[in-house]
């Protein structure tokens, strides 16, 4: 008997149970399947409108054999009213689920949550192929996000947001002590209006109280839209994050590293298109690292500006402003800009007064602009300047020295960015090893003495271009974003 018991174990790791799929038309519905839901299991979630569903589902998938919840058919499961869906455990996929026609009505909560309680995370799970649109309530000082990642080597990506007109951030990782190693990536990131008030921004990766912890998450290859809610698009306040690839398109605010250190900023496209306040990047803490970035018709300016470092504060608070040290700007292209780089920006503490220490600025191309090129309103101290080249005015640069003028000849390409011309000055023109920096913004590899600014001249094809409108958000059948842009409110995206 325990022969044959033994081998129908074997058996049944060698042939598990067949996988079910499940259709559901509630969130009761849901929470009762939970209870049978095995690795393998899909959860069809019937189209049409569901109303005031608060989906709680708890259940544990394996790599191999994930549990999925999926739209009968993508976009066509509309939750409407105050619904929400939270869900906790490990390896489950949400898939092709539209939320729009509502919104929460208490504080403190997310539209979609990786959590079911504060004791019951999400582990290697995905939000994919999904929107969430003008999901808001009467009052826009109610502050609740959109999506809450808790836990652990979760992902949110081809996923389409548009809309928040209320407080709080869209899309928050919170952290703890250990790192959470979040994915977030190939998503659409529409038109958000301004605010008025702090806490506007798209993403933030972690909170000011947690700010010194490891977050490694990876936010790339999203494309954000008029994203004007706050100064803050993208607010780091974590350590050892990644954001690259990204596209910003028009949006009024700056990615900002407003707390942690040992963050990396590269290959990214900032097109501003001389919409007021378009910024870039905006750097507080230690040891960030920012290059191989595009930035184009910038019209912002101080925080708001193509690159901006700000003013310190001794024994800063967490979430005051701590002292910028040991960042490195290298390799970025800066075309047509109202500012360029701004050095010393005095942010809404006035006793922060500490100057940037131990920086390094190098092979940074600077053309075209209009405005101030280089505003050093606070010098850094002890930092390296090399390989810089500028085209136009450097009389108003306190290190004019460490600049070198040139004409920098550059055309523009079929993807609107300005590259080097063959016979371009910048060619072959950098200082320094920067060993850590082996591609450009396009992927393509730096050999040799490398060219000054983002993207190294090679004629072969490029790898990685801006990203347009059709490279991200859910993979859903043809004509289905006209449908999305009716409950959005606009008719156009670039």
């Amino acid at each position: 008997m325990n022969k044959i018991l033994f081998c129908a174990a074997l058996l049944f790791l060698v042939h598990p149970a067949a996988a079910k799929t499940l259709a559901v038309s509630s969130a009761a519905e849901i929470k009762k399947m939970s209870k049978i839901l095995l690795p393998g299991d899909t959860v069809i979630m019937k189209s049409g409108e569901w109303k005031d569903e608060q989906i709680v589902l708890r259940a544990n998938g394996t790599e191999s054999r994930p549990i999925v919840v999926r739209a009968e058919q993508a976009g066509k499961t509309v939750l409407t009213g105050t619904s929400q869906f939270r869900f906790s455990g490990s390896f489950i996929i949400v898939d092709g689920l539209l939320f729009t026609n509502g919104g929460l009505e208490t504080k403190g909560k997310a539209v979609i949550e990786f959590r079911t309680s504060s004791a019951d995370e999400a582990v290697h799970c995905r939000v994919t192929n999904c929107a969430i649109v003008n999901y808001n309530p009467p009052d826009k000082f109610l502050d609740y996000k959109w999506v809450s990642l808790y836990g652990s080597d979760n992902r949110v990506d081809h996923s389409y947001f548009s809309g928040k007109n209320h407080q709080g951030t869209l899309l928050v990782v919170w952290l703890d002590s250990l790192p959470n190693r979040h994915h977030i990536d190939h998503n659409f990131f529409g038109p958000r209006p301004e605010h008025g008030q702090n806490g506007a921004e798209i993403i933030r990766v972690g909170t000011s109280d947690w700010s010194m912890f490891s977050s490694q998450t990876v936010v790339e290859n999203n494309y954000f839209y008029s994203c004007d809610g706050e100064v803050e698009i993208i607010s780091n306040k974590s350590c050892d994050n990644v954001y690259r690839y990204n596209t910003f398109v028009e949006c009024a605010g700056s990615l900002t590293l407003r707390h942690g250190n040992r963050s990396d900023v590269y290959g990214n496209y900032f097109f501003g298109h001389h919409k007021k306040r378009t910024g870039g990047v905006r750097v507080i803490g230690e040891d960030h690292r920012v290059y191989n970035n595009y930035f184009d018709g910038l019209e912002g300016d101080n925080q708001y500006s193509a690159l901006s470092f700000m003013r310190g504060k001794l024994n800063s608070k967490p979430n005051g402003y701590f002292q910028v040290k040991n960042a490195v700007i290298a390799f970025n292209t800066f075309v047509d800009n109202n500012n360029g780089i701004v050095l010393g920006v005095q942010g809404s503490d006035p006793d922060a007064d500490l100057p940037p220490v131990n920086c390094r600025i190098a092979n940074n191309l600077i053309v075209k602009n209009r405005g101030m090129i280089i505003n050093e309103k606070d010098p850094p101290e002890n930092s390296v300047y090399e390989g810089n080249l500028i085209d136009g005015d450097i009389s108003a640069i306190h290190s004019a020295s460490q600049f070198r003028p040139h004409s920098v000849s550059m055309v523009k390409d079929s993807d609107t960015v300005w590259r080097l011309d063959r016979t371009s000055s910048a060619i072959d023109a950098a200082a320094g090893a920067y060993d850590f920096i082996t591609t450009d913004i396009d992927g393509q590899q730096r050999t040799g003495i490398k060219d000054v600014g983002a993207d190294e001249c090679i004629p072969s094809d490029s790898i990685r271009h801006p990203l347009r409108r059709i490279d991200v958000g859910p993979e859903w059948e043809a004509g289905a974003f006209i449908e999305l842009h009716k409950y959005e409110g606009i008719n156009h995206v670039p």
